[in-house]
């Protein structure tokens, strides 16, 4: 087979980087290893920067959003002992976010793609890239047993944080930075009506979250030790532990109810540097991972589309590369800062084992300064609700 991109990895980053390359006259295939039913299955994050509303509604996939997501002017904290706090992006951006989750995301994707009849390839196992360094660059891959063979222009590598595409790069090239948090998030998923805000919650017991999906479906969190077990965390415990952590007034509008989804997620920092080599361009979680404390998992990886999917279409279209050439150093400069504002965020809001009465002191003097000076309001709101895309 040949085509003119090779896309490796099948969730929101290949599939939306296809749709926009489609749209633009370009030829893509994308390889997934697992079946289409298991990538909708994964249930992961829901709010939309200002940025990524804009992007899907630009590329014809926010119908369904604008119907069902829910737009939002930020989101609140609510520091044990002191009034709520609300991260306004609507006051001091002049705008909104969108709840709207990633499952919904890429059922619309998987549409868009079978409606232009994009080639999307499930289960396709042991995939390897060949002379990413050469104007012969090609994949091969296995499916249903036989061995393939798809030559292309460029590859990129879509394919998460334990994917080929990142490990494709030469160790000696490769820089990564990494710190793992000491806790973990217990996370549950129910049909109930979500509390009306996202809610950041810091108590001494540890960290909680209330999120939204949608109209009917909730998503909590707390902080959890690093090796806690899903079956010591039956259902009624977790509620009473989450509730345990909110304000009175908060705690009697959640609505509970039986868990449809429950999982476990340890916390950790990690960028990849460069996002090139050769013809190999990475993106979303293949290249960093961000604590999920700053909703920007998901937004990360549409922004490295965009930037790849315009430097991209430069190319085809006008021979320029110079959007190909800066695509790792732009890209970076907004991973750092999202990965700086993560790190602050999960750093703020949570409970360290090892904590002093000195950081229990520090940290509450942050979050009081916060809530005094306009300035930090607006400087938090404004990367909280997402840095416009570089030009």
């Amino acid at each position: 087979m040949r085509t003119q991109v090779a896309i490796i990895g099948g969730g929101p980053a290949g599939l939306l980087l296809s749709h926009i390359l489609d749209r633009n006259g370009i030829d893509s295939v994308v390889l997934e290893r697992h079946s289409r039913q298991h990538v909708l299955r994964r249930i992961r994050a829901g709010v939309l920067e200002t940025g990524t509303v804009e992007l899907l509604r630009a590329v014809g996939l926010g119908e369904r959003m604008d119907r069902e997501g829910h737009p939002h002017s930020g989101a609140a904290i609510a520091w044990q002992g002191r009034e709520r706090f609300f991260i306004d992006t609507k006051k001091f951006t002049g705008k909104l976010m969108m709840a709207y989750g990633q499952t919904a995301i890429t059922e619309d994707l998987y549409a868009a793609r079978d409606a232009r009849r994009g080639k999307i390839i499930d289960e396709a196992s042991n995939v390897q890239l060949h002379d990413l360094t050469s104007t012969q660059a090609h994949v091969t891959y296995e499916n249903k047993g036989q061995i393939h063979r798809i030559d292309c222009d460029y590859v990129a590598g879509c394919d998460g944080f334990h994917g080929v595409s990142r490990q494709s790069i030469p160790a000696s090239l490769l820089r990564t930075f990494e710190k793992v948090y000491p806790f973990g998030w217990l996370s549950i998923m129910s049909v109930t009506p979500p509390y009306p805000d996202i809610c950041y919650c810091y108590h001494e017991r540890g960290f909680a979250l209330a999120s939204q999906r949608s109209p009917m479906l909730s998503r909590y969190y707390i902080q959890c030790d690093i090796d806690a077990k899903l079956e010591d965390w039956p259902d009624e415990r977790f509620w009473q532990e989450l509730k345990a952590r909110c304000p009175k007034d908060m705690a009697e509008q959640i609505v509970t109810g039986p868990s449809i989804e429950k999982s476990i997620a340890p916390l950790r920092s990690f960028v990849a540097e460069p996002m090139r080599y050769g013809r190999l361009f990475l993106a979303g979680d293949a290249a960093h991972i961000v604590p999920p404390t700053g909703a920007k998992g998901l937004n990360l990886a549409v922004s490295d589309v965009f930037y790849l999917s315009r430097a991209l279409t430069e190319k085809y279209h006008t021979g320029r590369t110079h959007y190909l050439d800066c695509y790792s150093d732009m890209a970076l400069r907004r991973v750092w800062g999202a990965t700086r504002l993560s790190w602050w965020l999960t750093m703020l809001l949570h409970r360290f084992p090892d904590d002093t009465q000195f950081d229990e002191r520090a940290r509450q003097s942050q979050f009081d300064y916060l809530t005094a000076s306009e300035h930090a309001r607006a400087s938090l709101a404004e990367q909280y609700g997402g840095m416009p895309f570089e030009a």
